[in-house]
């Protein structure tokens, strides 16, 4: 049964993260609230944990994964910016957005979209999932934690322990942080495409709601 720690939402204790960061390191996948719903992650560098996370969410290699990274000069580097997608991303970030971009050398291929060489890239606005990331130093790879036959994301530590009993190794539990996925926006063609509402507005991408 994974780990359970109880963390303030807002001021999560050092220990806590410092924990989940050496578990990460060491292969860990690793559940943690975020400021659209909880979320499943891994070291980015670690295969074995990746495909872990793909068989509880039962996806394949053209579901596009999230790079969550402390800020935009992370996401600089690992994704092609340009300058009107850089002011794009500058006025929506942090927040509960995920930018589909063209990756760089910097990202194993096999965490990239297998034809396009895309992934999603994001700046939460969490204090438990910005500390975890600053604990780490480095971006990690994740997914909402929507699993297969569930109607919507679990969002409560005990109900996540339960269901993921065995399959993953720790749960940073900060109550309840919603149901409602993150916007996600493709910024790789000429303008702004919406690929799926959720908790973000679409304001500053000048997209209407579907």
């Amino acid at each position: 049964m994974p780990q359970l720690l109880a963390v303030n939402p807002e001021t999560p204790p050092r220990r806590h993260l410092a924990r989940a960061a050496e578990l990460l390191r060491d292969g860990a996948v690793v559940a943690f609230p975020t400021d659209s719903c909880y979320a499943l992650a891994c070291h980015l560098g670690d295969k074995e944990a990746l495909d872990r996370i793909r068989a509880i969410r039962q996806m394949d290699d053209r579901h596009h994964l999230t790079l969550m990274c402390r800020d935009l000069s992370e996401i600089a580097r690992y994704a092609r910016v340009d300058n009107a997608q850089y002011r794009l991303l500058k006025a929506a970030t942090p927040g509960s957005y995920v930018f589909i971009l063209e990756g760089t050398k910097e990202l194993p291929r096999r965490v990239m979209h297998p034809k396009r060489k895309t992934i999603g890239l994001r700046v939460p606005d969490h204090p438990v999932a910005l500390a975890l990331l600053e604990e780490l130093g480095e971006p990690l790879l994740s997914t909402t934690l929507q699993l297969p036959g569930y109607e919507a994301p679990l969002t409560e530590g005990w109900e996540i322990q339960d269901a993921l009993s065995g399959r993953i190794e720790l749960i940073l539990d900060g109550g309840q942080c919603g149901t409602e996925p993150t916007t996600v926006v493709d910024l790789t063609g000429s303008a702004p495409l919406l690929v799926r509402q959720g908790r973000g507005p679409l304001t500053p991408f000048g997209l209407e709601a579907e």
